[in-house]
């Protein structure tokens, strides 16, 4: 019930606050009990020695594991002031698509981050997983998990309300064409009529199979690159019992974008914003995916805006802006009460609730065959020798 602008400016003065202080701590090694520390201050609206005046109710702040969320930040190349800027000194956008799970979501003025409101569960999950995180982090920055970069408490009028900041996914200067939440799971996996009805719906499983019967095809190393990807990120939330993610697939269709500017015959000329260049290493989705395809050299990325390029069944030229989304609902009782009842009334392998190492096999499998399809490289001159003997591999 907090009015949004009081939550806004909440957040803003208390991100403020605990970077500030941080910055005054000395840079150290990350220590396990550096995970569950939480940091409280209170903000009178008079102000106090420590915090500014304010026009919001008095409120206190709490900040969860700073100095481990510190070293998450510089793994992906956010310096303090960048993080600060990016955040504080315009106001948040909220938009308004709140997901199925009614949390709030607001973006920064520049694009750069998301920040969500999460149940006390999913927060207290979060702070469980952050040791294995940040050792998953370690071996492998790119990643297409969430990347989170600040886990934070706003406690006002009796309530708390807590928060994530997270990569933002979709920049807003890219118009995404299509946007499905694909969990490879068909029972009743369709997005609902009020869904549809909004100016930008998510689609679900059903409808993708509908609409892109074929899948979307990705030159061999892309694809690569992402089933590699999302095999690695699969096994990680297994080993943390989570399931019911999602993968996130925003497409923006390269071809239609310059019709439609052809038939607004420069009328409206809003979208041609460039992005600007993200803050934050390994958070486009062409730099989520393994550096290989970078490498290969196949693939020209001046122009891609961190999407990554594909074709649909027309052949018309796609970009594709993915992540994996919901990683916060863990494996617990209740998901296994739900799934074996719906197991005894349908057929148990449908469902969308399951074991995790079951949900992970089914998820990759879907991605890695029915979402995204391997374009077959034309052989070079060069390469025909070599490819005369290479047998196509059955996945």
């Amino acid at each position: 019930q907090t009015t949004s602008s009081a939550l806004k400016g909440a957040i803003q003065l208390g991100i403020t606050h605990t970077v500030g202080s941080l910055s005054t701590k000395p840079e150290r090694d990350v220590l396990m009990q550096d995970f569950y520390v939480v940091e409280s201050i209170f903000f009178p609206s008079e102000g106090s020695n420590l915090t500014p005046a304010h026009h919001y109710n008095d409120f206190r702040f709490k900040t969860y594991a700073p100095v481990a969320f510190r070293y998450f930040r510089e793994l992906f190349g956010i310096r303090p002031d960048d993080y600060l800027c990016s955040l504080c000194s315009e106001p948040l956008i909220e938009l308004s698509n709140s997901g199925a799970s009614g949390s709030l979501f607001y973006v920064s003025s520049d694009d750069e981050f998301i920040i969500k409101t999460v149940q006390h569960k999913e927060a207290e999950f979060l702070q469980k997983l952050l040791p294995g995180y940040y050792m998953n982090l370690n071996q492998n920055p790119r990643t297409l998990l969430p990347k989170f970069y600040g886990l934070y408490c706003v406690q006002a009028g009796g309530k708390n309300i807590r928060i994530v900041v997270m990569n933002n996914l979709l920049p807003r200067s890219v118009k995404m064409h299509l946007k499905y939440d694909l969990k490879g799971s068909t029972y009743k996996r369709r997005a609902s009529q009020k869904e549809r009805e909004k100016v930008f719906p998510t689609y679900k499983d059903l409808d993708f199979i509908q609409d892109v019967p074929d899948g979307l095809s990705l030159d061999s190393d892309m694809y690569n690159a992402l089933c590699k990807t999302l095999q690695r990120d699969c096994l990680v939330l297994q080993s943390f019992k989570i399931m019911d993610y999602s993968l996130l697939v925003a497409i923006h269709n390269i071809d239609l974008a310059q019709r439609e500017h052809a038939m607004a015959d420069g009328t409206s000329q809003t979208d041609t914003r460039r992005p600007a260049a993200q803050k934050a290493l390994y958070s486009t989705a062409m730099e989520s995916i393994q550096g290989e395809a970078r490498r290969g050299g196949t693939i020209e990325t001046d122009d891609q805006m961190g999407g990554i390029p594909a074709r649909n069944a027309k052949g018309e030229r796609l970009l594709l802006y993915i992540g994996i989304i919901d990683v916060l609902q863990s494996y617990r009782f209740v998901k296994k009460l739900e799934h074996s009842w719906k197991a005894l009334v349908h057929d148990g392998d449908t469902v969308s609730v399951h074991r995790p190492s079951f949900y992970a096999e089914r998820f990759q499998h879907f991605m890695c065959n029915t979402a995204f399809k391997k374009i077959p490289l034309k052989p070079s001159p060069s390469k025909k020798s070599r490819s005369g003997t290479a047998v196509p591999r059955r996945s």
